[in-house]
């Protein structure tokens, strides 16, 4: 058979078609062997994967069949099924929510229209997760921890309510009752028919209360100072964890305690002990401003303590709570309704300052601003008459200090005289005797302007702790100032810088205006009485004095408008008073009165040696200082001879 090279060439393409067909239909049937065997391995491990489920369900289904049939025979089976909520208790201040859930207060609402929140609805103390208070058992066989249990109300009331805890045959009651016209809960615990769940050794009970505090005002490191844990003990102590910082702990007691309480600036609660606690932690974290995480909130409180358990149930544990404002006269009274023998000193919780200042403002301030409030005037007004009636009180004071800087500015050339007599640092002792000699002559005191003004300044720091303390304050509005409790802020931004904030108080600017205006009168008034060698040795303070207006400012920028506007007003009149006594002294007059004092007491031969007075002692200081430096010298001089 003759093949043409046409034929070899379709053979050899129709054989080489033919092969390729056959090689990729091998690797295709090849690629599907293996995708199938991939598919089936993915259903196998899907099927496993979903009989493990189904195993785990069975599982978990059967441990909880098993955990329902071993706790059913708990005595705290009825306890543990879920039974949501809730149930309202008020009277004519306070509207409370009590929760099935733990058989705890988890609402607590102001109803007096004094007091509005930010936004001008009433003040809520806490809400929802806010606060847990927990009340711990130890039982024979079982522990009762009241946060994991479910309690049933009963007995209900527009004003009481009592939230019952199944336990085996018997129960716990929590009886809770607001008292007419108060502030005041009362909180009674109690067994019933539970003899043989607690041991014979029972006889405490354990209290864990923890609770986020919310932000009430404006200002939030302001209401910061002034928000911690305080507390009293049984020798009528009253005591607080500090309020700086951002975690405080207080872990060893060696005392028992009549309350503690949560407070922040102007509002508390307070849980009373007809007997005792022993407490065991208190714990106290605050948040940053920026903790976007706590929004809203100032801090986090932590108390565990034990109080008596009657576990017959014969006597109930008493408890009274205060859930109000901190406002004195309003927990003076509802002190008197707990009706208990001890002086738990509520008050205190309004902090008044140290020992004396808090004397200063709880007997004397308090009287004051109380009478001025009850004249239902606005509280900027009530601000100034208060700053006029102490000015008032403080003026003689005020007017012997510039008499006694006018003698020494009369005698300033007497003063001269002895400078040019005695020049030079060698004679400095010699000058100065002679110093004091011509003061003490003429009866006057460098002293004399300093000390009255020094008595002063308690009535300074008592206004420091008692206006922003004062909750008659809170929401006040005056002049720009739409709350005196808290800074002034018409001019205001949005980024917040160091040292000043995202505001401007216009008062706190004031203030610091009025001082350096004080300032700069005082020291040309103490210009006029200083020798230029005194002067020059004084710069350093004058310096001082008016930095300390820029101090105060970036200290008091976010203080109450109130406390800035007191300093204002207090500043102006100072300013107007040194004016008028200035414009009031006649200079030569006085002078003359000196020159009569100083030829009397010649006179009557009493000379410089009246060493019973201020100068006396200065003179007589003076002399044996220049004593013993003159001994030092005769005795340097024999060494060198």
């Amino acid at each position: 058979m003759n093949f043409d090279k046409n034929t070899i060439i379709g053979l050899v393409l129709m054989a080489a078609v033919l092969f390729g067909f056959m090689w990729y239909e091998n690797t295709s049937r090849q690629k599907r062997a293996v995708q199938q065997q991939n598919e089936r391995a993915i259903e196998a491990v899907a099927q496993q994967k979903a009989d493990s489920i189904n195993a785990m369900e069975e599982e978990k289904e059967a441990r909880k069949v098993m955990e329902t049939l071993a706790d059913s025979s708990s005595t705290l089976f009825a306890a543990r099924q879920k039974n949501e909520g809730q149930t309202v208790i008020e009277n004519e201040l306070l509207q409370l929510t009590v929760s099935n859930h733990g058989g705890q207060l988890c609402r607590a609402e102001l109803k007096d229209p004094t007091y509005k929140n930010q936004q001008g609805g009433q003040v809520v103390l806490f809400d929802g997760d806010d606060s847990d208070m927990q009340f711990n058992f130890d039982g024979k066989d079982e522990n009762i921890r009241t946060d994991e249990l479910y309690f049933t109300p009963t007995n209900i009331k527009k004003n009481e309510v009592t939230m019952s805890l199944p336990v085996a045959t018997g129960s716990i009651d929590i009886h809770y009752q607001l008292l007419p016209k108060s502030y005041i809960l009362r909180i009674d615990i109690t067994a019933n028919n539970l003899s043989g769940f607690f041991s014979t050794k029972t006889k405490t009970m354990d209290i864990v209360w923890n609770e986020r505090m919310r932000q009430q005002e404006k200002g939030f490191d302001f209401e910061n100072r002034y928000s911690t844990i305080t507390y009293r003990n049984t020798d009528n102590d009253t005591d607080e964890l500090s309020s700086a910082g951002t975690d405080k702990t207080k872990d060893k007691f060696d005392e028992q305690l009549e309350w503690i309480a949560f407070k922040t600036q102007f509002f508390a609660q307070v849980l009373i002990a007809d007997g005792e606690f022993t407490p065991s932690l208190m714990k106290s974290t605050s948040y940053k401003r920026d903790d976007k995480k706590n929004q809203g909130y100032l801090k986090t409180y932590n108390a565990e303590f034990s109080t008596d358990f009657d576990p017959s149930g014969k006597k109930p544990t008493e408890l009274k709570m205060y859930l109000g404002p901190n406002k004195f006269s309003t927990l003076k009274e509802n002190e008197k309704l707990c009706e208990n023998d001890k002086d738990l000193d509520l008050q205190s919780l309004v902090y008044l300052g140290w020992p004396i200042i808090k004397y200063i403002n709880r007997f004397v301030m308090l009287y004051i601003f109380d009478f001025m409030t009850s004249l239902g005037i606005n509280m900027g007004i009530v601000l100034l008459l208060i700053t006029i009636i102490l000015k008032a009180a403080v003026y003689p004071l005020q007017r012997k200090s510039y008499l006694s800087s006018a003698r020494m500015r009369v005698l300033k050339p007497k003063i001269e005289e002895v400078t040019k007599k005695y020049p030079g640092q060698d004679q400095a002792m010699q000058r100065q005797q002679e110093t004091m000699k011509l003061y003490s002559e003429y009866g006057v005191s460098p002293m004399g302007g300093c000390l009255p003004m020094l008595i002063q300044m308690p009535i300074w720091v008592a206004m420091f702790n008692f206006v922003p303390a004062a909750i008659e304050l809170r929401g006040q509005s005056f002049l720009w100032a739409n709350d005196l409790s808290t800074y002034d802020d018409v001019i205001h931004w949005n980024s917040w810088i160091w040292g000043i904030g995202n505001h401007l108080s216009i008062f706190c600017v004031l203030w610091c205006l009025s001082t350096i205006a004080n300032t700069w009168i005082s020291m040309r008034q103490q210009r006029d009485t200083m020798s230029p060698e005194q002067a020059q040795q004084m710069k350093m303070m004058q310096w001082m004095s008016y930095l300390m207006p820029l101090v105060f400012f970036f200290t008091f920028n976010d203080y109450s408008s109130g406390l800035n506007y007191y300093y204002l007003v207090s500043g102006l009149i100072s300013i107007l008073t040194m004016w008028y006594l200035r414009k009031s002294t006649d200079d030569k007059k006085l002078l003359e009165q000196l020159e009569r004092r100083h030829a009397e007491r010649k006179a009557a031969g009493s000379g410089v040696q009246k060493t019973s007075s201020m100068m006396g002692r200065l003179q007589a200081m003076a002399e044996k200082q220049q004593e013993l430096m003159r001994q030092q010298q005769e005795a340097q001089n024999r060494k060198k001879h």
